[in-house]
């Protein structure tokens, strides 16, 4: 049996599954609120109750980690693979950046829960981008080594916000007055959303709600910060394209773009993303993709947890209990 799991600052997936010779079978799936529990310890002995004997596990975290310690970026969790390992008598517990276990689900997600965003001109095993706006900001990058793609995670949610637009300027150093420092993250996740909605003029609103009344068209500075988030998103997208020449897909991940991209439409996003003044040529000719699978970085993990099982193959399909 293999445990897999994906820590989020907003939310917590879990899972049991048995390896088989044709991938995964989850036997047991649970998702939690992660603040209503002040450690992972805690969470973690609630799911694993009358639990079976566990041979691996893989934990994503949103936070950088060196694969056996981390402490997640927003909230007071710091995790030890050794100390779970002992304490939930788990043969061997590896941790994994967020973004590098949901880059290691793109393998496994349904073609159903994907959706060409610019078809651009796709190069086989070219590089990917993986990047997603939540509660903060992930990113991950992939290459192939000519047999399979290799994730190189990193923290590129926290480069610095390149304004694109007057008004995006404005922003900035609306921000830099409070902050000292302006990183992508600070405006393209979802507490991003409720700081450009409250320069723009509103008052303090959670995101869930700004971007409610921009869908349902009932509040104009809503749909305004949310089109300014999508284009600074886009922007940001198209940088990280750029960087890695990623003609083998530019992924977009996280709940936010699978909620606001299919009402909004892709024209911010991709003219954003396409503007970069003498290659924009290039910009174009990058696949983009929303990835709509809400447990994309819980499959990953899981896919990670199962690889750590005496250097079984990736598994290629993972099946859900029925219901």
């Amino acid at each position: 049996m293999i445990l897999g799991g994906d820590l989020g600052g907003t939310k917590t997936l879990l899972a049991l599954a048995e390896p088989q010779a044709d991938g995964l079978r989850i036997v047991r799936e649970q998702r939690y609120a992660s603040q209503e529990y002040t450690s992972f310890d805690d969470l973690l002995n609630d799911f694993l109750t009358d639990a079976p004997t566990i041979d691996a596990a893989c934990f994503g975290v949103a936070g950088p980690t060196d694969g056996r310690d981390a402490k997640l970026t927003y909230l007071p969790w710091q995790l030890s693979g050794s100390a779970l390992e002992q304490r939930f008598r788990i043969s061997q517990v590896s941790l994994a950046n967020d973004f590098a276990a949901a880059a290691n689900g793109l393998a496994l997600v349904a073609p159903a829960q994907q959706q060409t965003l610019q078809s651009g001109a796709s190069l086989a095993a070219g590089p990917r981008v993986i990047l997603g706006a939540g509660t903060g900001l992930g990113v991950a990058g992939m290459v192939s080594d000519g047999r399979r793609y290799r994730v190189i995670p990193g923290e590129g949610g926290h480069l610095g916000f390149a304004p694109q637009t007057p008004e995006q300027l404005e922003l900035a150093h609306w921000l830099l007055a409070q902050n000292g420092r302006v990183t992508t993250e600070d405006i393209v996740s979802g507490p991003g959303l409720a700081k450009i909605y409250a320069f723009l003029g509103g008052g303090p609103q959670q995101p869930e709600v700004i971007g409610t009344s921009a869908l349902r068209n009932t509040d104009p500075l809503a749909k305004h910060a949310v089109e300014l988030w999508l284009a600074a998103y886009g922007a940001f997208a198209g940088d990280l394209a750029l960087h890695w020449l990623a003609r083998g897909g530019v992924y977009l991940a996280g709940g936010m773009a699978a909620k606001l991209l299919p009402h909004f439409g892709p024209a911010i996003f991709l003219d954003a993303f396409n503007a970069k003044r003498e290659h924009q040529a290039i910009a174009r000719q990058m696949p983009v993709h929303l990835v709509c699978e809400e447990r994309l970085g819980l499959l990953g993990a899981l896919a990670l947890a199962a690889e750590g099982i005496e250097r079984a193959p990736a598994p290629q399909s993972i099946t859900s209990p029925a219901g």
